[in-house]
């Protein structure tokens, strides 16, 4: 199973008049980042809010040279394709990116792939904290490189969290068996296990019967199993 943990990096925080300036995603492969990326710095062509500079320490001096959003839009869809995408506080990057997508004459990403960690996180620890950085103290996820915000280094954390969130590294040993298309913003249920109609036989051969036969005979009826064979007689009878 194919999931994008993504994040963005804004002028501010206004949809409709703000613009991305960074776009970072990672790629996780049944729960574990297979190391495919995707990273671009994008020309906002507008200020950026002092407030957002603080944060994320990307001047406008740096965009300057970078490309707007709608020449790496194909190569980011490409990369994206179909799969759910994970982002911390979805609404947000998920506004974000559609808006961008708009401008640029794309179609936009359906709600029904996006998976909220912040939502997941709230449920699994309601007392909180719950933002990025609470999360990755409370499970020992090293964020030392995290001197400011930054899309691809957020995503990365993002997709570590969303592990843990989901149970832990052991969660990928289960695989493709969680099938979450159809249920967005939650923990997916799993698949119920089916359960055999009819018990499986046996598949003992003569050869290991006589086998058995062979080591019983040289033991005698000293065991504690001969005791319990004929309590099992018994409660037959």
């Amino acid at each position: 199973m194919r999931e994008i943990a993504f994040d963005t990096e804004t002028t501010g925080l206004d949809v409709a008049s703000d613009r991305i300036i960074e776009i970072g995603c990672v790629e996780l492969i049944n729960h574990i980042p297979s190391g495919r990326t995707f990273q671009a710095y994008l020309n906002p062509q507008r200020q950026i809010s002092n407030d957002s500079f603080l944060v994320h320490g990307i001047s406008e001096q740096f965009l300057a040279d970078k490309p707007l959003f709608g020449a790496i839009a194909d190569e980011f869809l490409e990369f994206i394709g179909d799969d759910p995408l994970v982002a911390h506080n979805a609404d947000f990057d998920y506004g974000f990116i559609n808006a961008e997508l708009a401008r640029a004459s794309r179609p936009p990403l359906s709600a029904t792939r996006v998976v909220d960690s912040l939502a997941l996180a709230r449920r699994r620890h309601p007392a909180g904290p719950n933002s990025l950085d609470a999360l990755c103290s409370r499970y020992g996820i090293d964020r030392s490189k995290r001197t400011v915000h930054g899309a691809l280094l957020d995503a990365g954390l993002l997709g570590e969290v969303y592990i843990e969130l989901l149970g832990g590294r052991q969660a990928s040993l289960l695989l493709g068996d969680l099938d979450r298309r159809d249920q967005p913003l939650s923990l997916f249920a799993m698949r119920s296990s089916r359960v055999r109609p009819v018990p499986r036989p046996l598949s003992v051969s003569d050869t290991e019967r006589a086998a058995h036969a062979a080591l019983m005979a040289t033991i005698g009826n000293g065991g504690l199993w001969a005791g319990y064979g004929a309590v099992v007689a018994v409660a037959a009878a």
